[in-house]
């Protein structure tokens, strides 16, 4: 994964890399990350770089550094007021499964009036396009749409979204519920494409609203899921 000194400090980017590896279970509980040299090597960085970033990660509960071992994986959970957004990835993860993103774009787009969007955000939105990949099969396709003023660099050149929700917290987005609404939905053209399945094959669709303190639309998202695969897990704890 690209990293550059536009984006700010390295040893953060690489900090949030390496988390982001953690909680979609590519690093599993328990496990080793890969030593220092290895990710001096992936980043092209110096030691002094890997070992802020490990020490970012220590600190936050993420990893345990031990002499002659290496570091190990001690939690695998996020820590973030956001973490409800996350936790059917979550669960997949604790089950053992792998949970890879793939960006399929991110930019500014102009909503036709009368429109939803037109409602919910008025004449621009910032729209980010994912697929989510289990255990390297395409599983997800989320499209999500955000208001524009909070990605005010999104036509930038190398702008891009490595966690929505971590991106929201970190433009200080407090999400205060969501609401959820299934259904089932065909596959569109693009979508089936993209996860490997035919045109009109019924899905699982996910459209979530989710709102801040004030009551506002911060975020809207269409997700379709490949259920065939895996199906979709809710917990309930007592």
């Amino acid at each position: 994964m690209p990293i550059t000194r536009k984006k700010g400090p390295l040893y953060l980017q690489i900090k949030n890399i390496i988390k982001d590896r953690i909680l979609h279970g590519e690093y599993p509980l328990g496990s080793l990350i890969p030593s220092e040299p290895q990710l001096e090597k992936e980043f092209q960085v110096s030691k002094m770089t890997i070992r802020n970033a490990i020490g970012e990660l220590a600190q936050e509960g993420y990893v345990e550094k031990r002499s002659g071992v290496g570091t190990t994986v001690i939690r695998n959970t996020s820590f973030s007021k956001l973490s409800k957004g996350k936790r059917f990835t979550e669960i997949l993860v604790e089950e053992g499964h792998i949970i890879q993103k793939k960006l399929l774009g991110s930019g500014i787009v102009v909503n036709e009036a009368g429109t939803l969007l037109h409602r919910l955000f008025g004449e621009r939105c910032f729209r980010v396009e994912r697929l989510y990949m289990l255990n390297g099969q395409p599983y997800i396709h989320y499209e999500h749409y955000l208001p524009s003023a909070i990605a005010p660099n999104a036509e930038a050149e190398g702008f891009e979204i490595r966690s929505l929700y971590d991106f929201l917290e970190e433009n200080q987005i407090d999400l205060e519920n969501f609401h959820d609404r299934f259904s089932v939905g065909a596959a569109s053209a693009d979508t089936g494409r993209l996860l490997g399945v035919a045109e009109g094959t019924p899905l699982l669709r996910r459209i979530r609203r989710s709102r801040d303190a004030e009551g506002r639309v911060v975020e809207y998202s269409i997700g379709h899921y490949n259920t065939e695969l895996q199906d979709y897990i809710v917990n309930y704890d007592a």
